[in-house]
C-alpha cells in the first residue's frame, strides 16, 4: 500500500540521492498500465545494475506502487538485505484516461505532454502537476528518511525527467528525458541544494562514477550536465 512520508523540514540538506528508472517491462494492452511487470530482459538489467558502484552506499529504498518498479526495487532490497517503502506519489505521470496506446501514438502523446505542461492532454496527468508531486515526493522522503546512507529511489521515466528539470533549474523540457533504451536509468543527485551530479547511465552499464561527497559539489547548485543530445524514452 502506498504512502506519504512526513516531512521533518530541515532534515534533507546535503541528503545523498539515486533516481533510476524501471527496465524493460512486459508490455500487454489487455493489463493496465501500472500492473505490468519487469520482463526477464528488464530482470537480468536490474541484476547486472547491481555491481553499480553506489549500491553499497544504499542504505533506504523507495518506490512507487507500480508492478514494475515494485519488482525492480525488490532485486535492489534482496541484494542489499533492506526493506521496501511504496510511495504512491512516486508513480508514473496518470494516463489512465486514454490507457494503452501503441509506441507511435504514445510518443505523439509524450511530446504533447513535455510541450504544454500547463495543459491536460487528452486527459493526462498534467506536467506541472506531475512535476509538483514527484519532487514534493522526493523532498519529503529526503526530508523524512532516519538513515544517514545514500537513498536510492526507484520510479518511472517521464517523472524523473520532471525531476530532473527541477533539479537543473529549467523549463519542463523532453529534452531532459531518459535514453531510449527501455528504461533502467539513473542519476545521483542531492535535493537541498537541488544538484543532478551527472545525465542519466544505464543502469547495467557500470562506470566508475564516484558516490562521495565531491560528487555532489559544484559551485552553481542549480546547473545539472547538459545531454550529449536529445532522447526520448
Amino acid at each position: 500500500m502506498g504512502t506519504t512520508p512526513s516531512a521533518r523540514v530541515g532534515n534533507a540538506a546535503g541528503r545523498r540521492l539515486v533516481f533510476f528508472t524501471h527496465p524493460n517491462v512486459v508490455i500487454s494492452a489487455d493489463v493496465p498500465v501500472p500492473r505490468w511487470p519487469l520482463s526477464e530482459r528488464g530482470r537480468e538489467r536490474m541484476r547486472s545494475g547491481l555491481q553499480q558502484p553506489w549500491i553499497a552506499d544504499v542504505g533506504a529504498i523507495y518506490c512507487s506502487d507500480e508492478q514494475k518498479a515494485i519488482d525492480s526495487a525488490a532485486i535492489l532490497a534482496a541484494h542489499r538485505g533492506l526493506p521496501v517503502t511504496e510511495v504512491a506519489a512516486l508513480g508514473e505521470n496518470d494516463r489512465s484516461a486514454t490507457g494503452f496506446l501503441p509506441p507511435p501514438e504514445f510518443e505523439r502523446m509524450a511530446d504533447a505532454f513535455f510541450g504544454q505542461p500547463e495543459l491536460s492532454v487528452r486527459g493526462w496527468e498534467r506536467a506541472v502537476d506531475a512535476q509538483r508531486r514527484i519532487v514534493g515526493a522526493v523532498r519529503g522522503i529526503a526530508q523524512s528518511d532516519t538513515t544517514s546512507a545514500m537513498i536510492a529511489i526507484v520510479s518511472h521515466g517521464a517523472v524523473g525527467t520532471l525531476l530532473y528539470c527541477h533539479l537543473a533549474g529549467e523549463p519542463i523540457d523532453r529534452r531532459r528525458d531518459q535514453p531510449a533504451n527501455g528504461g533502467g536509468n539513473f542519476f545521483l543527485f542531492t535535493m537541498e541544494p537541488p544538484h543532478a551530479s551527472g545525465w542519466w547511465q544505464a543502469i547495467d552499464r557500470v562506470s566508475v562514477q564516484s558516490t562521495d561527497a565531491r560528487a555532489f559539489e559544484q559551485p552553481n547548485s542549480r546547473t545539472a550536465q547538459q545531454p550529449n543530445s536529445p532522447t526520448a524514452g
